[in-house]
């Protein structure tokens, strides 16, 4: 139902971004060639929360005791806030600063909600309450992951493809670990997502903007919260950082970076992967799709964390898939 919201909207929605002239203008450090609306956020937030609503019409998160319906409401209205962050942003170009603030009472917003980080499960040791620290370390793990995907949105495709491939381990997992609610989100944004990908992937007709990868990255970040971190087992806790390593992993060596260099950690550069693959000359499709394997590859093992069945199957075979496109990437670089 997301995917097809996506496919019916999408459209309209960049025709209204072409009349109304809000596009963003090639130039810098972008890599696009021609002006390109970015509202396709609009699309995916419909999306998600259309479908959503009308799974709970019917009757698909069944009767959910309160604290788990505090949480749902947590991620919904959390993914609300946040797309509305995007969204002014990519109208009025906020400042940085007051972009964080928002994000900050946004996430503490959810924190209260349920959407928290209340323990760690430490091998040998058990249950470790967190207590006051529940609050900066949920705070830094939704606003970190917001950004994280707000950061690898820079090629065609790449943070609707790496948001939907986590999405859908996500959704395997959740079920797994029989967290239907946190499933059915973590579907319906894999279906947004993944729909997108008709208008996003190279050459690009759309992008999604700082409202789609700011909804994207906090529906992903609340999703793991909710569907794996509270459960009481230590593999459950490590899982969502797995599943989403790939943009943990590169905004973390992105910030080492340009502190090293003695810059702002904020300062817009070219030091991501995909800059660096593009540099190193691979092609723009070839890029996405080697960062592609590598989120495939990193969720596959989640799964066999997880001790899914058949898990093990799955992780050897991305790894397949994975060995295949490192020695493509050998050969296609200079």
């Amino acid at each position: 139902m997301a995917a097809v919201v996506v496919l019916w909207t999408t459209p309209d929605v960049r025709n209204i971004g072409i009349k109304s002239g809000n596009v963003d203008q090639p130039g810098g450090r972008k890599v696009h060639q021609r002006p390109m609306v970015r509202l396709g956020g609009v699309s995916i937030f419909a999306g998600t929360v259309t479908s959503l609503l009308i799974v709970w019409w019917l009757g698909g998160f069944g009767s959910l005791p309160p604290d788990k319906e505090w949480q749902i409401w947590g991620v919904t209205l959390g993914g609300l806030g946040f797309f509305l962050i995007g969204l002014a942003d990519d109208l009025l170009n906020l400042s940085p600063l007051s972009r964080l603030l928002m994000q900050i009472i946004i996430a503490a917003g959810a924190w209260k909600a349920g959407v928290s980080i209340d323990f760690v499960t430490i091998p040998y040791v058990g249950i470790v309450n967190l207590y006051w620290l529940s609050l900066p370390i949920t705070v830094i793990w939704l606003v970190g992951m917001v950004n994280a995907i707000n950061w690898i949105d820079g090629l065609d495709g790449l943070a609707a493809g790496v948001s939907g491939i986590a999405a859908l381990v996500m959704l395997v997992v959740a079920l797994f670990m029989n967290q239907p609610a946190a499933a059915l989100i973590a579907a319906a944004l894999a279906g947004a997502a993944l729909g997108f990908l008709r208008y996003n992937f190279n050459p690009a007709q759309i992008f999604m903007g700082d409202g789609g990868a700011y909804f994207m990255g906090f529906t992903l970040a609340s999703v793991g919260v909710i569907g794996l971190v509270k459960i009481p087992a230590f593999t459950a806790v490590l899982l969502p950082y797995l599943i989403l390593a790939v943009p943990i992993v590169d905004m973390s060596a992105v910030i080492l970076t340009r502190l090293h260099s003695g810059k702002s950690p904020f300062t817009a550069d070219k030091s991501h992967l995909h800059h660096r693959l593009l540099k190193a000359g691979l092609s723009h499709r070839w890029t996405v799709l080697f960062i592609y394997s590598l989120t495939l590859w990193v969720g596959s093992l989640a799964l066999a964390i997880a001790g899914i069945p058949s898990g093990m199957t799955y992780a050897f075979a991305a790894t397949s898939v994975i060995s295949f496109a490192i020695w493509r990437v050998w050969k296609l670089s200079r």
